[in-house]
């Protein structure tokens, strides 16, 4: 961690602040610089550097942006979303956050590295659980280039289904894999899956099998991308592509939580003896791990449950979880 100590200045002004980094930020920097304040008069040496020191030890623990918010932005921008997601260079903004276009001309002059400014038009929907997004500030584009787990992953954020949020249960799952598995991802997206386990461990082979043409599309790039050869991606329905391609696998993740059940037995029907299954579904608070494990018994009689993970809040006391289990 690198931390600044401030400058007292001549006059009436504030001490200024330089940017401070800790280890743990990555694509935004926290900025801790004070504007003056009206009517506040001079803050003392003493206890601004014990403010610094204490955002500086938080840091790690708080959202970047929104910290940088708080401090540096006027009583207008206090009320702000509870959370915003970045993808690559674009932000993304709740659909309820106020006053956007005064926000994103703010958030644009301090972040280098955000080029362009959305915000939410609407729920995930059809088919292919995309969520319109409108273009409020920037560059005026919707595709992307987003760094993970030391991937490259290309996509156009309203036409393909992409969370930033599941980056650490990404990288879970590619901790997992032993070396020379073979592995399939349904539901491979830009795939965004198969690109981290290849990546951060050592499996056989891993194949990915998407029913949206524009996600595997970006797919295929993304795989040039980051140079991996040992990715195989398929277009189409995993009901009719999996019958196709003849093989058994050792580990197969099924991260579509609305409705990985219905797919579950034909999963079971290519998993290998003692193969590993990552089964996604969405439930209540209440009803974890009970409920998602009821539904696993309606289709396999033995299995052993290895771990119950919650990958994050999906609303108000409901989560994403994943059930790791075996046969």
């Amino acid at each position: 961690m690198k931390i600044a100590l401030p400058v007292k200045l001549p006059g009436n002004k504030l001490p200024i602040i330089p940017t401070i980094k800790t280890s743990k930020t990555t694509d935004i920097i926290l900025f801790l610089k004070f504007k003056a304040l009206k009517d506040s008069g001079i803050l003392k040496l003493e206890l601004t550097f014990f403010i610094v020191l204490f955002l500086a030890i938080i840091s790690p623990y708080l959202r970047d942006l929104k910290t940088f918010l708080y401090i540096n932005l006027s009583k207008p921008f206090m009320n702000l979303p509870s959370s915003f997601d970045v993808i690559g260079n674009i932000l993304i903004l709740q659909e309820k956050t106020k006053a956007p276009k005064k926000l994103a001309k703010e958030l644009l002059k301090h972040f280098s590295n955000v080029k362009t400014i959305v915000i939410k038009a609407g729920i995930h929907k059809g088919k292919y659980r995309l969520q319109k997004t409108k273009y409020i500030a920037g560059i005026k584009t919707k595709i992307t280039l987003h760094k993970e787990n030391n991937c490259l992953l290309k996509l156009d954020i309203d036409k393909c289904y992409f969370s930033p949020r599941l980056s650490n249960e990404r990288l879970r799952i590619a901790k997992l894999v032993k070396k020379d598995e073979s592995i399939l991802t349904m539901f491979s997206g830009i795939s965004a899956y198969p690109c981290t386990i290849s990546k951060n461990s050592k499996p056989k082979e891993i194949y990915g099998i998407e029913l949206n043409p524009i996600c595997n599309k970006f797919a295929q790039e993304n795989i040039q991308l980051n140079k991996l050869n040992n990715i195989k991606l398929f277009q189409g329905d995993v009901k009719k592509v999996l019958p196709k391609i003849k093989k058994k696998f050792d580990r197969i993740i099924m991260p579509l939580p609305r409705n990985a059940e219905s797919y579950l037995d034909i999963a079971i029907k290519f998993l290998k003896k003692s193969g590993i299954i990552h089964f996604y579904d969405f439930q209540l608070e209440q009803d974890i791990p009970k409920k998602p494990i009821e539904k696993i018994q309606k289709h396999i009689k033995k299995f052993k449950i290895l771990n119950v993970v919650r990958c994050g809040q999906y609303a108000p006391r409901k989560y994403r979880i994943c059930i790791d289990f075996k046969i």
